[in-house]
């Protein structure tokens, strides 16, 4: 799904290469083979682990900075979170992105430019310096800041309305459905500027270079593809939403459900009991 969702985010207008993530995935798998599909997994195979023990070890920490476990508080953490680990995900998604559109239609090349993620950014580096490799920063940081945000909140209003506690027998599918529902609310909130991003990452790659920034990469597609070119490959990103981040929220409360049901005890055993929060 990540790769169907880039090809269709920077596809050009005139000359459409699909028409949509099913004709898509099925081009893909018949003029590259199936491993045509996993273009680009080194870079987020590199960086995911790093992203996610940075965002809930940023989210967790924000919320006891702040005392209250409240809504505004959840997102508030939650954004700072998503605003820290830009630094690993902008470069990370830009060598994903180099990579997913290597050799195929109007990026198509007689010999490949990159052997790997690595390669791909280390070669960025060389020609283009820190600023090359940072490209769509800025609207990675719009994407990341309000979308988890958005992420936490969702999380942690869905725990609490489905009544998630340690001794439900029914708790596992309630992590799931919560974590999969927050994906996806947090994909919504800020997709259109996702489509920017990947617009920008893969501006010249050919050489020419057609945006000047944000907000003409907005004017130009707008003018060229209308409004619907904001929600370009959504159908895609969703798919993927759901099952993701379900099993990334329920692996990690549970997790830290375990961890501190450990030091609970270790504690029962030496002394007083401390207070945990009473978030999830």
């Amino acid at each position: 799904h990540p790769q169907t969702l880039v090809r269709l985010q920077v596809q050009s207008v005139e000359k459409p290469l699909y028409r949509g993530t099913y004709h898509c995935f099925q081009s893909i798998i018949k003029h590259e083979s199936a491993f045509g599909l996993y273009k680009g997994i080194g870079s987020p195979m590199m960086g995911l682990t790093f992203i996610n023990a940075l965002v809930f070890g940023v989210q967790g920490n924000t919320i006891r900075a702040l005392g209250k476990d409240t809504p505004l508080n959840q997102f508030l953490a939650g954004s700072a979170a998503g605003a820290i680990q830009c630094v690993i995900c902008c470069p990370m998604e830009l060598a994903k992105t180099r990579m997913q559109l290597q050799g195929t239609g109007e990026y198509n090349l007689k010999s490949k430019n990159y052997k790997n993620s690595l390669d791909c950014l280390l070669k960025i580096y060389q020609k283009e310096g820190l600023r090359g490799i940072n490209r769509g920063m800025v609207s990675t940081f719009l994407r990341e800041t309000p979308s988890f945000g958005f992420y936490f909140l969702t999380y942690d209003s869905l725990t609490r309305y489905l009544g998630c506690e340690v001794e439900d027998s029914y708790i596992i599918p309630k992590l799931l459905l919560a974590g999969g529902m927050s994906g996806i609310v947090s994909w919504l909130s800020t997709y259109p500027v996702d489509v920017i991003k990947s617009r920008l990452q893969a501006d010249g790659v050919r050489g020419v270079v057609r945006y000047n920034g944000i907000l003409d990469c907005v004017r130009k597609s707008y003018c060229e593809e209308g409004w619907r070119v904001f929600t370009r490959g959504l159908t895609s990103t969703l798919l993927r939403a759901f099952p993701v981040n379900a099993a990334t929220f329920a692996t990690v409360t549970v997790f830290l459900m375990y961890m501190r049901s450990e030091e609970n005890l270790r504690e029962c055993e030496t002394g007083p009991a401390i207070q945990q929060p009473s978030s999830l």
